[in-house]
C-alpha cells in the first residue's frame, strides 16, 4: 500500500513508522509512507495555512487553497497507478471502525488528511472521498486518529503480522460474526484464586469451539449489546 499523510505536524510520525509491525511493513516494502507537511504549502511570510472564519467565531480555519494544494502535491508524490482514495480526519466524519478498516485495506495507495485548529473550511470537503471520526469526542488535531486507523489497515495487509490467522478470530472480525472476541487464558492455570476454565484445558476441540462461541456471544450481550443488531459485511460488499 501506499500511503501519504497531509498534516501540520509530519514529525508526530517518526517513530510510528520506525517501530512495531508498522515499521515492519515499512521495512519490508508493504507500506511506503510519504508525509506531506501542510505548512509547505502556507502562504506569506509566516507561510500560514489557516485565517479567521466568515460570519466570526473563536478560533482559527484551516483554509482551501492550502489544505487543496497539500492534497494534490501528497497525490503527485505517491505516483500511485490509481487515484489514491482521499479521507478528511474530522469529528463530523463516519465512525471509524474494523469494517471500514478492511475496505480502506483494499485500496492501493490512500491519503489521511489532519486537521488542526477549529477545522476545514467547508470547500475541502469537495475534494476528498470519504469523512472519518474516530467518535463522539475532539482532538486537538488529527494525527493521532491517523495513526489510529493506519494500524487497523496496516495489520489487515499480507504479510505484515507474524500469524495470518491473527486476524481473523478476534473482535469485530467476520469470523467472530462481528462480535467482540471470546476470553483468552494463557499459563499459569491458577492466579490468585482466578482459574483458567477446565473445558480449555480438555483437548477437546470441538467443546472449546463451542464454548468460545458462546462466550462470545454473551461478552457482547453484557458489553456492547449494539453489536448484535449491527451488519457484519465491510461496506461495498454486495451492495448495488
Amino acid at each position: 500500500m501506499k500511503l501519504a499523510i497531509v498534516t501540520l505536524f509530519p514529525e508526530l510520525f517518526g517513530s510510528f513508522f520506525e517501530l512495531s509491525f508498522v515499521g515492519r511493513a515499512v521495512a519490508s516494502g508493504t507500506l511506503s509512507v510519504h508525509l506531506e507537511p501542510m505548512r509547505k504549502h502556507g502562504l506569506g511570510k509566516h507561510l500560514s495555512v489557516d485565517d479567521t472564519p466568515y460570519g466570526g467565531g473563536s478560533g482559527m480555519v484551516i483554509r482551501p487553497d492550502t489544505a487543496v494544494a497539500a492534497i494534490e502535491a501528497a497525490e503527485a508524490a505517491l505516483a500511485s497507478s490509481t487515484r489514491p482514495h482521499r479521507v478528511l480526519l474530522t469529528p463530523q466524519g463516519q465512525r471509524f471502525g474494523q469494517a471500514t478498516a478492511r475496505a480502506l485495506a483494499t485500496h492501493e495507495s490512500l491519503i489521511l488528511i489532519c486537521g488542526r485548529y477549529e477545522g476545514f473550511d467547508e470547500r475541502v470537503r469537495s475534494f476528498v472521498d470519504e469523512e472519518l471520526s474516530l467518535g463522539d469526542f475532539v482532538l486537538t488535531g488529527g494525527e493521532v486518529a491517523a495513526m489510529c486507523v493506519v494500524e487497523a489497515c496496516i495489520r489487515l495487509l499480507p504479510g505484515v503480522l507474524g500469524n495470518a490467522d491473527s486476524t481473523s478470530e478476534e473482535s469485530f472480525s467476520l469470523e467472530c460474526g462481528g462480535l467482540l472476541e471470546y476470553p483468552q487464558y494463557t499459563r499459569p492455570v491458577s492466579f490468585r484464586d482466578l482459574e483458567v476454565p477446565e473445558i480449555l484445558r480438555s483437548g477437546d476441540h470441538e467443546k472449546v469451539r463451542a464454548w468460545r462461541t458462546a462466550a462470545s456471544r454473551e461478552r457482547t450481550l453484557t458489553r456492547r449489546p449494539d453489536l448484535l443488531r449491527a451488519p457484519t459485511k465491510p461496506r461495498g460488499e454486495d451492495e448495488s
